[in-house]
């Protein structure tokens, strides 16, 4: 789990460093038809913030920050915030086949059903996510965050080639190849089965450069290495991989270790401790501040999107 607290403070307040709010730690009782939560302490007439994210025990997780949500709004709370740095069931966004469910939608009716008054998360799998919400939603970006790490860790930057391992991911390299003002590149895949891909396309030159694969996940990570192995038959120098959520299930963590990586980057919206021992290839960008100024912004009414708007070239 890697939080769950209830961030509260009183709407109208001119707070200017989220230091400024109270964190009330919640009792969690495991009972044989249950959940029991408890919040600490009163939360009548506050603006609460719930942090919890889509990871490890995942509906376990999920079904404790309904309860969380619906114990603050029937306890009076003035507005919840649930934030949720990596999305549950992000992926399940679209019916691909017969008889299949869209979980994500389902996830946002319960949320929205819970009390929920508004979600805060982070590189949701894709951005059409916000529409099944009737509620306001803030996708916000690790972009920014990214840049800062690719400048002050790759020497080499300047000669890097940012690549997508899919065609999806095309408009968020762009956008980051843009930035630094170097090239970018594309892997066409054709999986057959999930988690399973069958055969991999690259489109553009990677020949003598640095390569760096962005995407927003990785789960089992047999995509990202096998496109580090085609990166480097095609002449690339070194390949790095950063990713917003770290999933890292069943053989990532054998498959990084044996790939070509020179690093596989990814945030902290799911915790990394226990990958990062088995695998010291894995490193962690904190984008804790980019939470904590988004939600400073949303108590006093400011813009969040000024966050990624007005990020520095």
């Amino acid at each position: 789990m890697w939080l769950s607290a209830v961030t509260r403070t009183r709407r109208g307040e001119q707070r200017y460093g989220t230091s400024t709010t109270t964190v009330s730690q919640r009792d969690v009782l495991h009972v044989k038809c249950g959940l029991n939560v408890e919040i600490g302490e009163s939360v009548r007439g506050e603006d609460v913030y719930i942090v919890q994210s889509g990871c490890g025990e995942i509906n376990d997780n999920l079904m404790e920050l309904l309860i969380m949500i619906n114990a603050c709004k029937i306890a009076s709370s003035s507005r919840v915030t649930a934030v949720i740095p990596c999305f549950p069931y992000a992926r399940q966004d679209k019916k691909d086949k017969s008889r299949a469910p869209i979980s994500a939608k389902l996830v946002a009716n319960m949320l929205s059903v819970a009390g929920a008054d508004h979600i805060i998360t982070m590189d949701l799998h894709a951005s059409q996510i916000q529409g099944f919400f009737d509620i306001a939603v803030d996708n916000l970006y690790a972009e920014p965050a990214v840049l800062q790490w690719i400048r002050e860790n790759i020497p080499e930057w300047k000669n890097c080639i940012i690549v997508s391992p899919d065609a999806g991911g095309a408009k968020r390299v762009t956008s980051i190849a843009d930035r630094l003002n170097v090239d970018f590149a594309l892997i066409h895949k054709e999986r057959k089965k999930a988690n399973e891909v069958d055969r991999m396309v690259l489109v553009g030159d990677v020949k003598d450069r640095v390569a760096i694969l962005v995407d927003d996940m990785a789960d089992t990570c047999g995509t990202i290495c096998h496109a580090a192995d085609k990166l480097i038959d095609a002449g690339a120098v070194k390949v790095y991989a950063i990713l917003t959520h770290g999933i890292f299930s069943g053989p990532a963590i054998s498959r990084i270790n044996s790939a070509p990586f020179e690093a596989v980057v990814v945030t902290n919206t799911i915790p990394q401790e226990e990958k990062m021992k088995a695998c010291p290839k894995i490193q962690v960008i904190d984008i804790s501040m980019i939470l904590a100024e988004a939600i400073r912004r949303t108590h006093n009414g400011e813009s969040v999107s000024y966050l990624f708007s007005h990020v520095p070239l």
